[in-house]
């Protein structure tokens, strides 16, 4: 009796067992890809109201990350300047651009500038700037080189994992309390020495990698 089907169908299920196998995993990768904030966030970059340099303001002028997000220091949330902030200086610098009638119009009316948020942590996570600056961990570590920066963009992903790999080994982000809010600082020869007596003098413990941490 001739056979129904031919002698390659003896291998038909390896096959497409071979087949179900790439297929779950190059889904998984492309669904682990896509969805995460490497690719949804990272590069994220609004137009802002007024077409303010964070380049010719920080980097050019070298103005210190304080001098506009006075409450890092001293509080979770870095904070956006008032308008007064912006007026300390433009009352008498370009005080007629045409670029500064909606900061010429807030500071009349006492009605805030609607600035586009950048970077934002969920909800559902704690998220403390004030201990990471006490720290040592400098500003361009989370948001790169903003001197550099003519609009704002989000450069890192600032997911569970990016957090916790940093948390894991923060030596190469720890730094002298001076440089914190120096953009070009890169870690000396030294770092790991220096690293281990910022956590001796801080009494910096073991980094929180358990829930609680974060998740408050």
């Amino acid at each position: 009796m001739a056979q129904i089907f031919p002698k390659w169908t003896n291998k038909a299920p390896k096959y497409v067992l071979i087949g179900l196998v790439v297929a779950i995993a190059l889904v998984s990768y492309l669904i682990d890809y896509y969805a995460s904030p490497m690719y949804t966030d990272v590069g994220y970059r609004p137009n802002q109201p007024v077409p303010y340099s964070h380049k010719v303001h920080a980097g050019d002028l070298g103005l210190d990350c304080r001098f506009c997000h006075a409450g890092v220091e001293i509080s979770p949330v870095a904070g956006l300047p008032p308008t007064q902030t912006c007026m300390n200086c433009h009352n008498m610098i370009k005080a007629d651009s045409e670029k500064l009638a909606l900061v010429q119009e807030s500071f009349k009316s006492g009605y805030p500038m609607q600035w586009v948020r950048v970077h934002k942590s969920p909800d559902y996570v704690y998220f403390d700037h004030s201990a990471h600056i006490t720290a040592g961990v400098g500003c361009a570590s989370c948001h790169g080189r903003i001197d550099e920066m003519e609009i704002v963009s989000q450069e890192e992903p600032l997911s569970m994992g990016w957090c916790l790999t940093c948390h894991r080994n923060p030596d190469d982000h720890l730094r002298p309390a001076g440089e914190v809010t120096n953009m070009s600082w890169t870690p000396p020869a030294n770092q790991a020495e220096f690293a281990a007596s910022q956590k001796r003098l801080l009494d910096i413990k073991a980094p929180i990698t358990d829930c609680t941490g974060c998740h408050r």
